[in-house]
């Protein structure tokens, strides 16, 4: 079942306003990797995996994610993307086939370029030119690149190693996430099954 929304949010206010309007919800969130203080979980899928989110409201705000989505109010559509709905992202573009598509790679915490953003990017623009499947053979150089950080066993409390391997498994879901904006600014995430 999972999750019965998910709210993404810029400011870190916002969603402890949020979550006091919406009782049975979770505060998920990370700033510079960290998680927030007061909040239920960080941004790392190894610990989120094993929460139980059944019939709960995610309330979600990010470093880098979460303020592109606030940012992007002017777009015709946006979706959030990673390497683990990449194939789904291309499916769901090429069935709508818009004019002109818009990839934007948020980055490591908003300010530098993120090895394993762009190469989503890259991945979902072949998808998009060549109608082709996502390739997993550029996978292991992240993880001695921009995903060493990992491994670096001062990052182990909140970004184990594992959080690479599921963050990094091209194609697990077929789903797009599809951002709408609320009246609040903010912004609903809707699963779309493709």
């Amino acid at each position: 079942a999972g999750a019965l929304r998910i709210i993404a949010t810029a400011k870190i206010e916002d969603a402890i306003q949020l979550r006091k309007k919406y009782k049975n919800s979770v505060l998920v969130g990370e700033r510079n990797e960290k998680k927030i203080a007061g909040f239920d979980f960080g941004n790392s899928p190894t610990e989120i995996i094993k929460a139980n989110l059944d019939g709960k409201i995610v309330i979600h705000t990010t470093t880098a994610g979460t303020q592109g989505l606030i940012n992007a109010v002017n777009a015709d559509l946006v979706l959030t993307g990673s390497l683990v709905n990449a194939g789904a992202i291309v499916r769901y573009i090429r069935t709508i086939n818009p004019e002109l598509v818009s990839l934007v790679a948020m980055g490591y915490r908003a300010m530098q370029s993120a090895e394993e953003d762009l190469l989503c990017a890259e991945l979902i623009a072949e998808g998009l030119k060549r109608g082709g499947n996502i390739s997993e053979k550029k996978i292991p150089h992240l993880q001695n690149t921009s995903g060493k950080r990992f491994f670096n066993p001062e990052n182990i409390g909140f970004s184990p190693p594992t959080d690479f391997f599921l963050c990094t498994m091209i194609n697990r879901f077929d789903f797009v996430m599809k951002a709408v904006t609320r009246f609040d600014g903010n912004v609903n995430l809707m699963r779309i099954d493709i």
